[in-house]
This record gives C-alpha cells, sequence and structure tokens, in this order.
C-alpha cells in the first residue's frame, strides 16, 4: 500500500516520544556510569537517577522510597506477588478471571509454596461480578490481583471500590494497571491500593524497565539479591537512562482521578472520539460484532470486535492480524504477551463468548500519532482482510 504504516497496537507498545529520545541521549552521554560507583561519574549518574526517581514520583503523587524500579511489568508484577506473599503463613489469593499472563504466572507459583487460588467471575462485559465480594475477601483470603483495564477488550474494573473493601477487612491488594497508566497519571496518595505495576513502553516511554508503586512494609523480600539497590526490593544495576526516558514520558500525560472520572481521559483528547468514530464504521460492516457499547467502562482508545464472514462463519484473528499487516494497518488478535500460542482466549472465554469465536479477536487500541485521515482508510482495508481470509 502507497501508505505508511497505520499503527493501531498502542496496547502492546508505543513509539517513543521526540522528548524521550532526547533526554536518554543526554544521560547516555553525560550520566552512563554506574549510579552506585564513588567516583565523580558515578555521582553524576546517581544525581540523575535521584532526579528522575523525584520526577517520577511527583508526577505519580508518591514518595521516592514508594518506586521501584524494574525490568518491566511482569518482573514489577512477580515482585508484588511473591514479595506480598513471602514470610506469611500461605492462604488465599485472588485474582480476577481476566488477568494478564504475567499475573497468571505469579499466582501459579504462590500455589506451588502452599497458597490456594481462587478466580473473581466477570460478567459479558468483562466486569467483576460485585456480588462476589463479600465471599471473595473473607477469609482465608490474604492476597487480592486484578487487572485494572484489560488489554484484550478494554474493560475498565471498579478497584478503587474493591480496594477500599480490601483495607477494611486487611487484605492486600495488588493491580496490574499496565494498560490505564498511559491513558493518565493517578494519584497513589489517596488510592485504596497496597501494590501497582506498569511499564514504561506502553505510555511512549522506552523498553526496558517498568515500575512497581508499593506501601511500606507491604513487601516482605526481594525476588533477587545482589548489591541493594531500590532500597534493597531489586537488586541490579540501575538503567538510568531507560528511568530518565521513562520519567519524561510520565509527565507527558494527563492526570486521572478515579474517584470522580469514570474513566481515564486518553492520552490526548482526540482518542475517545477517534475509536468511537472508527466503532461506528466498524458496526455498519457485515461480520463484524464490537464487543462493547459505548456505555461498557473501557478504555478510551481501545476497540475490540469479534470477526466472521458475512454468513456468520467466524475467522482467525491471527490470519487477519498477519493479512491487516500486509494492507499496512497495524492491530493484534489479543495480548501481544502470548502470541506464540494458538488457543482459545482465555478474557473471551471468562466473559461467556461462544466457543467458535473465542479465536476471532481483532484489538485496535490508538494512539495520539494517527489522525482522521489515516483513520478512514481502516475499514475498507479491514473489509479487505476479511474478504481474503474469508
Amino acid at each position: 500500500m502507497e501508505t505508511p504504516e497505520i499503527y493501531l497496537d498502542a496496547a502492546a507498545t508505543t513509539p517513543l516520544l521526540p522528548t524521550v529520545l532526547r533526554c536518554m541521549e543526554h544521560v547516555q552521554r553525560d550520566a552512563w556510569a554506574n549510579p552506585s560507583s564513588l567516583h565523580g561519574s558515578g555521582l553524576i549518574a546517581a544525581e540523575a537517577l535521584g532526579r528522575f526517581r523525584a520526577r517520577t514520583a511527583a508526577a505519580l503523587k508518591a514518595e521516592p522510597d514508594q518506586l521501584v524500579f524494574t525490568s518491566g511489568a511482569t518482573e514489577s508484577v512477580h515482585l508484588a506477588l511473591l514479595g506480598a506473599a513471602a514470610q506469611q503463613t500461605p492462604g488465599r489469593v485472588v485474582i480476577s478471571a481476566v488477568e494478564h499472563p504475567a499475573v497468571e504466572a505469579a499466582a501459579a507459583l504462590l500455589v506451588q509454596r502452599g497458597w490456594s487460588l481462587e478466580r473473581w467471575p466477570v460478567d459479558s462485559t468483562g466486569v467483576l461480578k460485585l456480588d462476589q465480594l463479600e465471599r471473595l475477601l473473607s477469609p482465608p483470603t490474604r492476597l487480592v490481583s486484578l487487572i485494572w483495564a484489560q488489554s484484550e477488550v478494554g474493560t475498565l474494573q471498579p478497584l478503587v471500590q474493591i480496594g477500599a473493601a480490601c483495607r477494611e477487612r486487611g487484605v492486600v491488594i495488588h493491580t496490574d494497571a499496565t494498560q490505564l497508566l498511559p491513558q493518565g497519571l493517578i494519584d497513589w496518595s489517596s488510592l485504596p491500593l497496597d501494590l501497582l505495576s506498569f511499564s514504561s513502553h506502553k505510555l511512549q516511554g522506552p523498553r526496558g524497565v517498568g515500575l512497581l508503586l508499593h506501601r511500606q512494609g507491604v513487601i516482605k523480600q526481594a525476588l533477587q539479591g545482589g548489591g541493594g539497590q531500590e532500597g534493597g526490593l531489586r537488586a541490579g544495576t540501575e538503567p538510568v537512562a531507560l528511568i530518565g526516558g521513562f520519567a519524561e514520558a510520565l509527565e507527558n500525560l494527563p492526570r486521572f482521578d478515579p474517584f470522580t472520572q469514570s474513566s481515564p481521559p486518553g492520552a490526548v483528547s482526540q482518542l475517545q472520539g477517534w475509536r468511537d468514530r472508527l466503532q461506528a464504521q466498524f458496526k455498519s460492516m457485515a461480520g463484524v460484532t464490537v464487543l462493547h457499547a459505548k456505555s461498557t467502562p473501557r478504555l478510551p482508545h481501545h476497540l475490540a470486535c469479534l470477526i466472521t464472514t458475512a454468513e456468520g462463519r467466524p475467522l482467525s484473528g491471527r490470519r487477519l492480524v498477519r493479512e491487516l499487516a500486509r494492507l499496512n494497518v497495524a492491530c493484534s488478535s489479543g495480548s501481544a504477551c502470548s502470541s506464540g500460542t494458538v488457543q482459545d482466549s482465555a478474557v473471551l472465554t471468562a466473559m461467556g463468548v461462544d466457543a467458535a469465536l473465542r479465536q476471532s479477536l481483532l484489538r485496535f487500541t490508538l494512539g495520539p500519532w494517527v489522525n482522521d485521515e489515516l483513520l478512514d482508510l481502516v475499514p475498507e482495508r479491514l473489509d479487505l482482510a476479511i474478504k481474503a481470509c474469508a
């Protein structure tokens, strides 16, 4: 195709902001040393690291010692769950039925260590069933981990309400906020949450760095020993340039108050309008079923569809992704972190989607790099892809 790639896979990763790249180049040039070293170059790096930590904390309204920089959300999730469970008598850990594979993997390790596992069910839109709250937060539940914004279908969860209920009962609660934070900064100081994980590369920062926010004393043990970096909770030389890029990217985001807003504002104000316009175009196409109505609480940039032929025969999402890529449209068929497997979507299964359709998902996630002219090309190319795969 003559047009450049139309990149609609922001939930997988995002392009670096120019200011992020400039910040990282500056750090690599001037603060390249090990920040634990005591010589001049090391002290320059340590000063830069401290400054970026303070900027990150300020953006999230957290204290600098509540931050643990990691390699990404997957490591942050494991540190949160395994670190919080360490040295505790095993009890019950509750996760949602629509978690990211990283949370599933960490929970499986807890099961090996004697914990019991229960999944919080969701309704047909992917929202947690709140009528299960009393049962699931009762003893022997000690630890809860709930995804705030679901990556495959975009559904938002009532985390503030559930977090407050956990706090009342003395239950530790963690959230994977990887998909939420790119759309709006939270006020960590006001949230009834104990642990929060996310990654830099979802918000136009660099890959290879993530963050865990934690309340003091919640994490009982580090995952790895070594030089005692990150307050003794994450050993290893800190990647100062990546952390600098992360801080720069965060500061470009709008603020999100979950106490007063039902959904985050979007990294740019046009995102939801673009999404809704694309959704309206898709709804008029034969074989395209948009998963959620406008009333469903979901991410402002997220559009998930089930694809069939005009006659109703389900099509392979993975095959459609490849065909759309040939047409210069980048999207996904689910979580990019499990893209190497071909199986029914656990998320769609939990939502009660018909078994024949569970491999027919297409996910389009928008970013500020798109525009009306590019988006208007997408329906026609999706139609061509459907015809090619039929």
